[in-house]
């Protein structure tokens, strides 16, 4: 009897077998069929160390000898047509190894669809009837992703940002997020949503940043059709879609993808290897070719199907370092006795240089934390590959400084200034996260010192010089609206407290520096060019006080951003200004419509022939308490 392949060309199984498939969704898992006039579907999964494989479920009274599936050879693919079967049938495959007289139920590690947690078995499902209304969108959306783009994303966790208190608390499905989430995100004129991984995961508290289904949108809001349905949504507002991923690990569950065949198929043998101390997950082993083509077929898949926007990589660290969070003696140096992961390096590069030559439109953000090399470089000059990378640096440097109450300030400076001195060395995001939120270090609000009108003037400056600084902009759900507690996955956010005027004010500043970033192009064209930064002043330490310009293609588009970090006003405050004739202040922090005192400069203000700083005009200006305020030269002064 042959055991060529019924569903894979030979070529197909070779380049799986080599590590380059990267579109192993498309035979792999469940697929409606036909054969010799008979509607079913077929099944396909890797199990290179399995003596039996058969497909158990719903349909065969989850009989375990009924439906066996065939070997295809050398590649360990296992592959059948089962007839009658179709979309919404539940199953899992039965594996039975040579070792040790193993035998297990899994989950199929390609289905398209899974079973609602605490559930587990995956769903034949037929991701094709949905009829895409985006292709206006698809075509135009490199400009919105573009370096030269403005770019705001607002960072969701699907399951908590609101939810039914009339329907015992449950959240919003994706119908439901595809009405209230779009509307939300246009009126405050983000460009961007990201979404917390949407992955089906096993266990909520995780996240889904411990995710088993790699290919299966999480079955907890609704269908894959419905999943599309708020993808389509968003993008007829003009809203792109970035989706976490998290490639670097996997829950141990018994239905996952560990020793799935009796064997450690898809994690290192080795757990100095193979195991994550900190998450109790697994990790994947990079230098077996299989996993390389399943996991970059998973991110090819939703870039596919689902019309993603962008892929955010989860914990890179965790892939580029042996030795990450573990101990002398705790790990397995590479081959040349470094604690570089070699086989990881190479992944990152692979999966960038496959995504950009398919999808030249998307973008791919690393978060990664340490001061690994050019990230956000291209291969070809020995960098990984990525399109950006989240500035955690940053982040970490100007919430340490916010964080202080503005008498200590003048002894901190530094943590404002010295991201500058690497901001053009990587193309960054600015991340205010989930991660910020969480796990008793308190809300962005509560972050704030002082008492409750500084604390939201604070956060208003923050936030100020967050968009003034070079940079894309990303701002974790809540954040916006000053949340006064942590985030909690199993709950909404506090939509009541902009029943407050301060927190409509915060929500307000948010929007309307949204709408800034949109409408100046000096603070958005030249965001990973050193150009388009020059400082005025960097140095007034004593009053807590920056002074910088945000240059664009033009010197029409330069913006003057001075920033206050005291509750002492400051008057006639003299700043060197490149250009001569009438400022206009484009948005003030401290304005009443903000819940600030009311401080500014009555709409702008005319340079003089002063020179201040290194300009040779200045202008005098009332900078706010605890404020920010934009100024652009009047087009046509």
């Amino acid at each position: 009897m042959s055991n060529a392949s019924e569903i894979f060309s030979a070529d197909e199984l070779y380049l799986f077998s080599e590590g380059t498939y990267f579109r192993a969704y498309e035979k792999f898992g469940a697929h409606a069929a036909v054969r010799q006039g008979v509607a079913g579907s077929t099944f396909a999964v890797w199990a290179p160390n399995a003596r039996s494989v058969s497909v158990v479920g719903d349909f065969n009274g989850w009989n375990r000898d009924t439906h066996s599936l065939r070997s295809c050879g050398d590649a360990g693919v296992w592959e059948g047509f089962i007839p009658g079967v179709g979309p919404g049938a539940v199953y899992k495959y039965c594996v039975r190894s040579h070792h040790h007289g193993y035998e297990t139920l899994r989950a199929d590690p390609f289905a398209a669809f899974s079973e609602v947690p605490p559930l587990t078995a995956s769903r034949v499902w037929d991701l094709e009837p949905y009829e895409w209304n985006d292709g206006e969108w698809m075509r135009k959306r490199g400009k919105a992703n573009a370096h030269d783009a403005p770019v705001s994303i607002y960072e969701v966790h699907l399951g908590s940002w609101r939810r039914k208190p009339e329907e015992n608390a449950r959240p919003l499905t994706y119908r439901e997020l595809a009405t209230e989430l779009v509307a939300y995100c246009a009126e405050m004129e983000f460009t961007h949503v990201e979404l917390l991984p949407v992955m089906e995961h096993p266990f909520s508290g995780s996240w889904g940043y411990q995710p088993l289904g790699f290919f299966s949108v999480t079955s907890r809001f609704g269908t894959p059709q419905d999943f599309m349905f708020l993808v389509d949504a968003l993008h007829a507002a003009g809203i792109g879609v970035i989706l976490d991923w998290v490639p670097g690990h996997f829950p141990t569950d018994e239905h996952g993808l560990g020793y799935f065949d009796g064997t450690h198929l898809y994690e290192h043998a080795d757990p100095r290897q193979g195991l994550h101390q900190d998450w109790g997950t697994y990790v994947f082993n990079f230098g077996r070719p299989e996993v390389v083509s399943f996991l970059i077929s998973s991110a090819h898949f939703w870039l596919e199907k689902y019309h993603i926007d962008g892929i955010r990589v989860d914990a890179v660290a965790s892939i580029l370092y042996l030795d990450y969070s573990r101990k002398e003696g705790e790990w397995v140096p590479n081959k040349f006795g470094g604690r570089e992961n070699l086989e990881g390096i190479e992944f990152l590069k692979k999966l960038n240089i496959s995504v950009y030559e398919r999808y030249p439109d998307v973008m791919m953000c690393a978060e990664e934390s340490t001061a690994w090399p050019m990230v956000s470089r291209p291969t070809y000059l020995g960098g990984l590959g990525f399109g950006y990378k989240w500035n955690m640096g940053w982040m970490n440097d100007v919430l340490s400084y916010f964080t202080k109450d503005p008498i200590h300030r003048a002894y901190h400076h530094h943590n404002l200034t010295f991201g500058l001195l690497y901001a053009f060395q990587e193309n960054f995001i600015l991340p205010f996260s989930h991660d910020e939120v969480v796990h008793g270090k308190r809300s962005m609000l509560d972050k704030m010192p002082g008492d409750p009108w500084q604390r939201f003037a604070n956060l208003r400056a923050l936030y100020g010089f967050m968009y003034g600084h070079p940079g894309k902009k990303l701002l974790f759900m809540g954040g916006e609206f000053g949340q006064w507690s942590e985030w909690n996955c199993d709950a909404s956010l506090d939509w009541n407290l902009l029943d407050h005027s301060l927190h409509r004010g915060l929500k307000q500043w948010v929007r309307d520096l949204n709408r800034l970033l949109r409408n100046e192009r000096g603070l958005h064209t030249l965001d990973v060019d050193w150009h388009g930064f020059s400082w005025i002043d960097c140095s007034d330490h004593l009053h807590s006080l920056l002074a910088f310009v945000r240059h664009g293609s033009n010197p029409m588009d330069d913006v003057v951003c001075v920033l206050n970090f005291t509750p002492v006003p400051r008057f006639n405050y003299r700043v060197g200004v490149p250009h001569s004739g009438y400022w206009e202040e484009l948005l003030n922090s401290d304005s009443f419509f903000y819940g600030g005192s009311d401080l500014g400069n009555n709409g702008g203000v005319t340079a003089e022939p002063l020179p201040a700083h290194q300009y040779g005009q200045s202008i005098s200006i009332v900078v706010p308490p605890l404020g920010v305020v934009f100024f652009r030269r009047m087009r046509g002064a």
